[in-house]
């Protein structure tokens, strides 16, 4: 039972109560035609001689026969009562079940309207909203709370993304200030070898800033609403980004609509990450297809072997294998923000994104955007 569908458990219910109920009428109909038609009965035998006589002789026979035929007659009719009583008891519980159904899917309704707005929402769409319309029950209440924790919560996402875009565009500028000091600092004729070290330290650091600020700026930018949907080959961007990078590549077509840009960084991204995080000697494959309505990428190397419990988290910003900070080959390069931008990405283009370890070490991903959104 706790696996139906609470509209099947609605209905359930309501032909269990309907049939109980109709139960109870019947037996108390049935008890209370079976005590009147006894007292009419023994109103009209309770007249009756207890013994005729023809001449000297007494016959009885015919008072028995006729109380025999008496109930025999209340038999018969508490029997058809019974009978026939059960029979429409039968029909209409079928009846009353089937508006039973009709009647739950009515009153569920808007438990569905609740329910396809959440998922829209878990999509990552902030701006949806019940809106429900009709008189001020439990259900209307509960969808105005919901679209007012929407509310909250979209007021609260945007201006987390506001304070971080404005955060990344105010860094920005000094950051571009220093890289040029830097760069004329060691611009000048014959500068001293640790000034040279530090100036190519400085600037290494100070390009790692730089990724990290872009790195934000596009992943805010991911998580706004698409307003570009243009029409694009996941296997040409494959094609540009892996060319003289990737040897093992198998680029069947597999169009999308979306933006062109990030999509190309999500390519960028999963290639980068393999190729980063590899080891000596290792390789990379990329493969794009077409499967059904969807159309997908695959990006696996030959990297450390990865725990399975570890691979959601470094979907998470700043989350790499085995620390927050990192550890592995190439993450003194990264930001940790490459795996988070092509989930959000793929949410903002409809898709998904899986990843599994490789059998042997390396990790598996597999991005999965719809032919059309």
């Amino acid at each position: 039972m706790s696996k139906l569908g609470i509209r099947t458990r609605l209905t359930v219910l309501y032909g269990v109560l309907f049939l109980l109920g109709g139960t109870i009428l019947l037996g108390v109909t049935y008890f209370l035609v079976k005590q009147n038609i006894h007292q009419r009965g023994a109103g009209t035998t309770v007249d009756l001689p207890a013994e005729i006589k023809i001449g000297n002789v007494a016959v009885n026979s015919f008072v028995e026969q006729l109380q025999a035929r008496q109930e025999q007659i209340e038999r018969n009719t508490l029997n058809a009562l019974l009978t026939q009583g059960a029979i429409a008891l039968g029909l209409v519980t079928v009846i009353g079940v089937g508006f039973g159904w009709l009647m739950a899917e009515r009153a569920l309704r808007p438990v569905g309207r609740i329910t396809e707005t959440a998922r829209r929402v878990a999509g990552g769409s902030l701006h949806e909203r019940i809106a429900l319309q009709g008189p001020a029950d439990e259900i209307k209440e509960l969808a105005d709370t919901f679209d007012s924790m929407l509310e909250r919560l979209d007021a609260a996402f945007d201006g987390q993304r506001r304070f971080v875009a404005n955060a990344s565009h105010e860094l920005r500028t000094p950051l571009t200030i220093n890289r040029t000091l830097i760069e004329v600092a060691l611009g000048r004729p014959a500068p001293p070898p640790e000034l040279v070290h530090l100036g190519e330290t400085l600037l290494a650091v100070n390009a790692r800033h730089e990724r990290l600020i872009d790195g934000l700026l596009t992943l805010v930018a991911s998580e706004q609403a698409l307003t570009v949907h243009e029409k694009v080959d996941v296997a040409e961007i494959a094609r540009h980004v892996t060319a003289g990078r990737v040897g093992e590549v198998s680029l069947e077509p597999a169009p999308t609509t979306g933006d062109p840009v990030l999509l190309e960084r999500v390519v960028q991204n999963l290639v980068d990450n393999a190729l980063a995080y590899n080891v000596p000697g290792g390789e990379v494959w990329v493969r794009t297809r077409t499967s059904g309505a969807r159309a997908e990428l695959v990006v696996e190397n030959t990297g450390p072997a990865v725990p399975a419990y570890e691979v959601p988290g470094l979907f998470e910003p700043f989350r790499r294998l085995r620390s927050r900070t990192g550890s592995g080959k190439g993450s003194g390069q990264g930001t940790g923000l490459g795996l988070s931008i092509v989930r959000s990405v793929a949410v903002a283009h409809g898709g998904r994104v899986d990843a599994r370890p490789r059998d042997g070490g390396g990790l598996v991903v597999t991005v999965s955007l719809p032919t059309e959104n």
